[in-house]
């Protein structure tokens, strides 16, 4: 039977913390090219990693992993992290800097509620990145659930977004 027990309005995931099995490879991925500045460095086996001054939304660590192998895809774990962009032309901008950069992106999709570009990090980590739509464009199916899709994302339109810039 399910519990009863809702999470607080507010609730939030604060931050992830990976294992990763070079220090200074994942910090040019999540420093260098993604834009989180580096708060703290715990010797040369651990740093994290924040946005708009906050104490840090990535951990990453090489304790248990330094030189390891990626783990197995049809194993257990970590699916993907998610960085919650907050606007379409933010999304826009990151997107134009991974292919600037050539930095391979695995997909991008509109599940209605959400834009989404997917890549993965120097160890096989999933790694997404999205923008939300207002709350007031999403949709709903009969039953008062949230309505989901997964469409091919338009990354033309999406890039159009930078054209205001100009």
């Amino acid at each position: 039977m399910p519990s009863t027990y809702q999470a607080p309005d507010g609730t939030s995931v604060g931050h992830i913390h990976l294992k990763v099995t070079d220090l200074e490879r994942a910090l040019k991925f999540y420093r260098d090219l993604l834009g989180f500045e580096q708060t703290t460095m715990y010797g040369d086996q651990a740093a994290f990693l924040a946005a708009g001054g906050y104490h840090h939304h990535i951990g990453l660590n090489t304790w248990h992993s330094r030189g390891g192998a990626p783990a197995p895809l049809s194993s257990p774990g970590l699916y993907h992290t998610a960085f919650l962009y907050p606007t379409r032309k933010d999304l826009a901008i990151i997107l134009k800097r991974l292919i600037d950069e050539g930095y391979p992106i695995s997909g991008a999709s509109d599940h209605g509620v959400s834009e989404a570009i997917y890549l993965q990090d120097p160890d096989g980590n999933g790694v997404e990145l999205y923008r939300d739509r207002p709350r007031e464009e999403w949709e709903y199916t009969d039953d008062g659930s949230v309505k989901m899709v997964t469409e091919p994302l338009d990354l033309e339109s999406l890039l159009k977004e930078l054209e205001h810039e100009k």
